[in-house]
């Protein structure tokens, strides 16, 4: 199972949805509609956002740690 990684490219904000769209073989703009649509409903979507801005690692870092 492959790691999650923020992208270099097709990012917007963070990268997350490019991330997790890579992961779950989707586009990022699918992922990113996925997205704010679960801003419609009720809980902690922007907090998951911050938290995977957060811990995931950058690309970059992610190739340079070997991951």
């Amino acid at each position: 199972m492959a790691a999650i990684v923020r992208p270099r490219d097709d990012r917007m904000i963070g990268g997350v949805c490019a991330g997790l769209a890579r992961r779950f073989g989707t586009t990022p703009n699918t992922m990113r509609a996925v997205f704010l649509a679960s801003c419609l409903l009720p809980g902690p979507q922007f907090l998951l956002y911050a938290a995977l801005w957060v811990l995931l690692p950058d690309e970059r870092k992610a190739h340079r740690a070997g991951w």
